[in-house]
């Protein structure tokens, strides 16, 4: 009885599967080094939106803008008064959706919750989601840290 040749001789595939494991150990090694040389982008003091690309959102939606390298969203309330916050979880920064027929904010990483003012009321987010000052100026929509002044 005659068995089939393999593709790879047993030494050939243990040497494969010791290159991946040493490849994926330089590679966690190297992860924080390269992020301690290259932090990542910082967060802005402010954002400038051209209020024309804004003015046409209707009461209880958001549109969403930069803040850094983050999503920002931009709400208008019931009252026509313009909120932001920034677009990610306070458990572990993955972005939320607002889902306006619920008048809710919702995470899908870990099923977090937030009610319209961004308070957290369901699932793992410890903290409201950050708010962010808007003003309007002229033509401008000026959008800053919360307390920036």
């Amino acid at each position: 009885m005659k068995f089939k040749e393999s593709l790879f001789s047993r030494r050939q595939f243990l040497n494969g599967l010791l290159g991946g494991w040493l490849g994926a150990f330089l590679a966690s090694i190297l992860y924080p080094v390269l992020r301690a040389i290259f932090p990542p982008e910082k967060e802005p003091d402010q954002v400038i939106l051209v209020s024309s690309d804004y003015a046409g959102i209707p009461a209880n939606t958001v549109k969403m803008f930069a803040w850094g390298s983050k999503p920002g969203l931009l709400k208008k309330t019931e009252k026509d008064e313009l909120v932001a916050f920034v677009g990610v979880c306070t458990h572990l920064d993955c972005n939320v959706i607002y889902l306006p027929d619920q008048k809710k904010f919702f995470c899908a990483c870990h099923d977090g919750w937030y009610d319209e003012n961004g308070t957290n009321i369901s699932g793992p987010p410890p903290r409201p989601l950050r708010r962010l000052s808007v003003t309007v100026e002229g033509d401008n929509i000026i959008i800053k840290k919360e307390g920036a002044t």
